[in-house]
């Protein structure tokens, strides 16, 4: 089983959530781990931001793994959101973003959000995945798509 299937429950993909900037998507991603984890969504915004002023957290090719440590949280934990419409990013490539993965790790994770950033960077670097994610209307294929992936595609 792939890490990424470990980490991201079916209720933690949002398709075509309708909102302006990277700022909304994290007070979104919030309110979403705050009522699945029990962890507040102002630490979870707040972790997120906070890795986001050492770098932006986007790939290129209109993707995004914004990341953090999270004070409360008891194992990683994931989201895949894909935005109704593409946000500016600062990404390297310059192209905004329209799908993100969600990263969470507890507090004293080590190399497990290494290994899971590795994985999700590998998963989204190829163009078919990327192209379906994006048109995909079930946020179930969506899911199932993220863990399935075959890790040599």
């Amino acid at each position: 089983m792939s890490l990424i299937a470990k980490i991201l429950s079916p209720e933690h993909v949002l398709l075509d959530l309708d909102v302006s900037s990277k700022k909304r998507v994290f007070e979104q991603v919030g309110i979403l781990f705050e009522n699945s984890c029990g962890i507040a969504r102002s630490d979870v915004f707040n972790c997120l931001f906070a890795r986001e002023k050492l770098g932006s957290t986007g790939l290129g090719q209109g993707v995004a793994i914004p990341h953090g440590r999270a004070k409360g949280l008891k194992e990683a934990s994931g989201a895949y959101i894909r935005l109704k419409a593409p946000i500016p990013y600062d990404s390297p490539d310059g192209k905004p973003v329209q799908s993100l993965f969600v990263l969470l790790v507890p507090d004293q994770a080590n190399d497990l959000h290494l290994q899971v950033l590795s994985e999700l960077a590998h998963r989204f670097s190829n163009r078919q995945l990327r192209e379906t994610l994006l048109t995909t209307t079930d946020p179930a294929e969506a899911h199932r798509l993220l863990a399935e992936w075959p890790a040599h595609a």
